[in-house]
């Protein structure tokens, strides 16, 4: 069997395990809110199967990301069935964790604590999948000089009410623009704006990958709780 009819096979798999994953929602006594949540995120797998079909050249490297990009959704998912909302420092940890880059260690992690909606959770967490991911296979952090910050704040926009940057910052050495358009920078560049109104900008500088994220803070998103100041200085001595 080719690649594609494997591709192919693997998706109306998933797909057969997702219709019936509808069907057995609307037969159980979930309450309204709880339905929905589920099938917004059964939407939102669907969409990263095909998706990741679309932009993966052979069947292992779809295999491998695919199998990760739901491990993080999933996760997010699972903390928002526990709390109704997810802290973002705890998502950023976790999402280099998984790459067993730990904070304090060759990460840095600072920024004011927010907590992030469902849907907004959910595509942050395949965001930074798609950052550590990319760092690890393309950039310095699989190496043991390579460090990684993750800085936000939050600031009054213009009219739009408060804003929210997000600053990943690689460094250890140069990086080099990508050839073609993958998943992760549709999911950072397009799907963000579409979702969430965000601006995404990937700079691929002379000591790394620079990405940074601008979307308005609204109630549908997030909102900031009490809890450790923010500190965007950039340690990295970038502006």
């Amino acid at each position: 069997m080719t690649e594609p009819d494997d591709n192919a096979a693997r998706l109306a798999a998933l797909e057969a395990d997702n219709a019936r994953l509808r069907r057995l929602l609307d037969k159980v006594g979930l309450n309204d809110g709880l339905r929905h949540g589920l099938r917004d995120t059964v939407a939102m797998l669907r969409a990263v199967m095909h998706q990741s079909a679309e932009t993966t050249e052979d069947i292992a490297t779809y295999v491998t990301h695919l199998d990760g990009r739901l491990e993080a959704l999933m996760r997010a998912r699972t903390a928002i069935d526990a709390a109704g909302e997810v802290n973002l420092h705890t998502m950023v940890s976790d999402a280099l964790q998984l790459h067993l880059v730990r904070e304090g260690d060759g990460a840095t992690i600072s920024g004011p604590r927010i907590l992030l909606r469902p849907k907004a959770a959910q595509l942050f967490a395949l965001a930074l999948y798609e950052l550590a991911s990319n760092a690890i296979e393309h950039g310095e952090l699989g190496g043991s000089l390579g460090r990684v910050a993750v800085l936000w704040d939050v600031a009054d926009g213009d009219s739009t009410g408060p804003m929210l940057t997000l600053m990943w910052k690689e460094t250890g050495a140069a990086v080099s623009p990508p050839t073609r358009t993958g998943f992760g920078t549709r999911v950072l560049e397009k799907t963000l704006a579409y979702e969430l109104e965000a601006h995404t900008s990937l700079a691929y500088e002379p000591d790394g990958l620079r990405c940074t994220i601008r979307l308005p803070l609204s109630a549908r998103i997030g909102h900031v709780t009490a809890g450790t100041p923010s500190d965007f200085d950039d340690p990295l001595g970038g502006a």
